[in-house]
């Protein structure tokens, strides 16, 4: 299995770059000791920023002009780390599902960098950062079909016919 950057995202953004980690989890309730940190993270950001500043981070700033350079407005379409700090400044709260997202989301909240995971298994052939076309949407948990059109999107080989997960966080 390869992971790469198509050559039109690097055209279009040359700073784009594709960091993998690779682990072994247990999928599980988040601990007390998680929740804990993950509540003491997001009261803290939410004292740093206000939703003015959430877009002056430098690392999502990178991304709002990358998806503009890709031809997706970042204001309709925010990266996880965005959209997540816009719902902690505004006291939305966010979502405990398990262990493994929760520590995702305190990684994008405190880097300003979209972060997902992936069951390696579930994965086929070359996965690649890529843009779709126009057109091409996304079936988004709980929001429904979402167009990925000029978004960068992590895809593998057929037979899976979906975006591994969008660089959106969506």
């Amino acid at each position: 299995m390869t992971f790469t950057i198509s050559p039109a995202i690097k055209q279009c953004w040359p700073e784009t770059a594709l960091g993998l980690l690779l682990y072994q989890v247990q999928v599980a309730p988040s601990s007390p000791q998680l929740l804990a940190q993950f509540d003491q993270t997001v009261a803290s950001l939410a004292q740093q920023y206000t939703l003015d500043t959430i877009a002056k981070h430098p690392h999502i700033a990178a991304t709002r002009q990358a998806y503009k350079a890709l031809g997706a407005s970042p204001h309709e379409h925010r990266n996880a780390a965005e959209a997540m700090l816009r719902r902690v400044v505004k006291q939305a709260g966010l979502y405990h599902i398990n262990n493994v997202v929760e520590v995702n989301n305190l990684i994008s909240i405190s880097s300003g960098y979209a972060i997902g995971s992936y069951d390696l298994d579930q994965l086929q052939g070359q996965v690649v950062l890529a843009c779709p076309p126009a057109g091409a949407r996304y079936e988004g948990i709980g929001k429904g079909s979402l167009s990925i059109a000029h978004m960068p999107v992590l895809t593998d080989d057929p037979p899976s016919a979906t975006p591994a997960a969008t660089a959106a966080g969506r």
